[in-house]
């Protein structure tokens, strides 16, 4: 072959090798491509065979030395992405859940009675979780990695900033609040109207740590959803819906008893991820100190949310944005060892078609299947059910029968 024609192919295939990688890079970037996860080892194949290619064009006009030089041309983030992914986890999962339709009826298969904690799976689930974030560390900013009056630039919002202000770097833990911290057994306590006269209560508080989402109230429902609470979360949007923005006195009192109330328990908020709720934080930490509320605050890492949603797109899981429940379930993985979900329900009928609240506690309604809605309930749901049938968890939608209690506990050791 003559060497002008040599040439000419060797440039063609290196221009063609850039603009793949090109493309590669772009398409991991889209942060919401709906097949991330099999974008990333599609992408790692292709770079890799592409990259392939190219040394050996390479070695047959300029030699193994330029071959070695050709082979960092393959990005550092595509090997990295790739290392994320693990097959065995992939297929041990198992979760292929997107191709049901979301109904109620759906959940008639579930049992409790002849379920087994695996605790096997559990563990695989666990260090897959570890390959993309550590909750642990994840699970709040810490005191000495910001400064007050530093920018944030807001996860949903990137183009939106706020400050560091002084009453939150005031609050920011220096360590983090879940170290070293292993319980056997935990309750994550979701919000629906499911548990209404579940008789659930006791049961959920004989867990050795017990997560709450959004300050739902406990005492006047006690019976039903306990009051033990180790962890609980506070969107911003709380301090608005349920606390009526600490309009009045009235107000800011039921809104302090709510924080006196938990007693040294960790209050997790998501301050940083959405424009709007910064003056609702500040208030609340204001009364924190004000008060001096035994509380011990926690605020997520900036990182927490992608890679929560990463590790479930990974998983051929394609959410929108994580809910709350979601998301204390995939870090609880990192310091429970056998976890139990209540609350969790996101259909307007129960299996026997009564009708059920969007929250045990109010009236607010909400489109479960909507377009428009930033999470993707009912795939939660189905995600959280087919992980329930493996033994990778255990999740409660009936009544809780306080006499066979014991039982159940002693099924599950």
């Amino acid at each position: 072959m003559p060497l002008v024609f040599r040439t000419l192919l060797f440039g063609f295939v290196t221009l063609l090798v850039v603009v793949l990688i090109i493309d590669d890079i772009a398409e991991v970037e889209e942060e919401t491509a709906p097949q991330q996860g099999n974008i990333l080892l599609l992408v790692s194949l292709l770079s890799s065979q592409a990259v392939k290619m190219l040394c050996y064009l390479s070695s047959k006009n300029t030699g193994h030395s330029k071959k070695m030089n050709l082979q960092k041309l393959l990005p550092k983030p595509h090997r990295k992405a790739a290392a994320h992914v693990d097959p065995t986890a992939l297929t041990r999962l198992s979760i292929d859940v997107n191709h049901h339709r979301p109904s109620y009826n759906h959940t008639a298969k579930l049992s409790s009675n002849n379920w087994t904690f695996n605790k096997t799976l559990s563990n695989l689930i666990r260090k897959s979780i570890l390959r993309f974030f550590d909750p642990e560390r994840d699970i709040s900013i810490l005191k000495g990695t910001l400064k007050p009056g530093d920018i944030i630039h807001y996860v949903f919002d990137r183009h939106s900033t706020t400050n560091i202000s002084e009453n939150l770097y005031r609050l920011l833990p220096t360590v983090s609040p879940m170290k070293n911290q292993h319980h056997r057994r935990c309750a994550i306590v979701g919000n629906s109207g499911i548990l209404l006269n579940s008789s659930c209560g006791p049961e959920i508080d004989s867990h050795d740590f017990v997560i709450r989402c959004n300050l739902a109230p406990v005492e006047e429902y006690s019976r039903d959803v306990g009051r033990r609470t180790n962890l609980v979360t506070m969107n911003p949007s709380v301090v608005q819906r349920a606390f009526m923005d600490l309009v009045s006195e009235e107000w800011r009192d039921r809104f302090l008893q709510r924080l006196q109330s938990l007693s040294g328990s960790v209050l997790w908020i998501p301050a940083f991820m959405a424009k709007g709720g910064e003056e609702r934080v500040e208030w609340a930490l204001r009364l924190i100190l004000l008060h001096t509320v035994d509380v011990r605050t926690a605020f997520p890492s900036l990182r927490l949310l992608h890679a929560v949603r990463g590790y479930w797109l990974t998983n051929n899981v394609h959410i929108k944005r994580p809910t709350t429940g979601l998301l204390m379930y995939t870090m609880a993985t990192r310091f429970c060892e056998e976890i139990h979900l209540y609350g969790f329900w996101p259909f307007a009928l129960d299996p026997q078609g009564k009708p059920v609240k969007y929250h045990y506690y109010d009236t607010l309604k909400y489109e479960y299947t909507s377009s428009s809605s930033p999470h993707t309930m009912p795939l939660e749901f189905r995600t959280l059910s087919t992980l329930h049938r493996q033994g990778a968890l255990r999740l409660h939608t009936g009544t809780c029968d306080a006499e066979r209690r014991p039982q159940r506990e002693l099924q599950s050791k």
